[in-house]
């Protein structure tokens, strides 16, 4: 991904004040009509409006990979997005998925008016934006009303603390249908307070757990993120091992014993403990 230089796009950059800090679409050189938002200088989404179903982030992709296993090929979904940036998964979902009915929850709405204006959802998306609080949201949505919610959250490089506790593990679970999935992007590095904090947090709600990661990620040589995925019926877990093994950057997916291992001794979260993950290290997600 190269990014706009002078003379090279007619596109320019777009730099706006919005609720949360300052926004910054930025022209991909090598693609038309394609843009990367930043929030702070933190990278947040890539979206070509071309082609709606190219995920260029690899936790975006990796995300993508537990939408293809959702259900069956081409299958409509519900599903409910926390945190919206600037709609990569949803686009996905909505090509991937045609007919699917998708309500997406961002809490910043100079961020959600930026986007509408500049990278506008088409006709029919099946797509349906909220400005509010994703708990808070999450709180009010009907029973058993969601095949799939995503937690991609980010206050601008941390996951919030209201958003990692064991009582909003409990609504995500109300929420989901029998047999739905939950999928969050998680951000840490050793030694893995927060992470494993999270898996034992869903692991005390679901009884299936998997956590996609690339392996240096693992092993703690660098920061970066997981793909944390829990249900209550069996995962496609042959299928998302596949998929994760065949990206760019190939991803492990871990389970089973191997999972209780890596959570060793963590203990659930509550509400009153909770705590927002980890500050990236000085340009763990910068830009080039």
């Amino acid at each position: 991904m190269r990014l706009h230089n002078e003379g090279v796009n007619e596109q320019i950059p777009v730099l706006r004040e919005v609720d949360h800090g300052t926004a910054r679409l930025m022209p991909d050189v090598d693609r038309e009509r394609a843009w990367l938002l930043t929030v702070d200088g933190a990278p947040q989404s890539y979206v070509d409006l071309d082609a709606p179903d190219h995920l260029e982030f690899e936790y975006a992709r990796r995300l993508g990979h537990v939408v293809d296993g959702a259900a069956g090929e081409g299958a409509p979904l519900e599903v409910l997005h926390l945190g919206g940036g600037a709609l990569s998964l949803p686009r996905y979902v909505s090509v991937t998925r045609p007919g699917s009915r998708q309500d997406v929850v961002e809490a910043d709405g100079g961020l959600v008016a930026l986007v509408a204006e500049h990278l506008p959802l088409p006709e029919g998306s099946g797509v349906t934006v909220h400005t509010a609080d994703a708990r808070a949201w999450l709180e009010s949505a009907p029973a058993a009303s969601a095949d799939l919610i995503v937690g991609d959250v980010f206050g601008g490089s941390r996951v919030p603390a209201h958003l990692t506790s064991l009582a909003y593990a409990r609504e995500v679970r109300r929420v989901l249908r029998p047999g739905g999935i939950y999928a969050a992007n998680l951000a840490d590095g050793a030694p893995f307070g927060f992470l494993r904090g999270q898996l034992a947090t869903f692991g005390a709600v679901f009884p299936e757990l998997a956590l996609v990661a690339e392996p240096a990620v693992l092993r703690g040589r660098r920061f970066g993120n997981t793909i944390l995925v829990a249900s209550d019926a069996p995962l496609d877990l042959p299928g998302l091992t596949r998929r994760a093994a065949g990206d760019a950057f190939p991803a492990r997916v871990e389970h089973g014993e191997a999972l209780a291992r890596f959570t060793g001794k963590a203990v659930p979260v509550d509400d009153a403990e909770a705590v927002g993950s980890p500050v990236p290290p000085e340009g763990a997600f910068g830009i080039g």
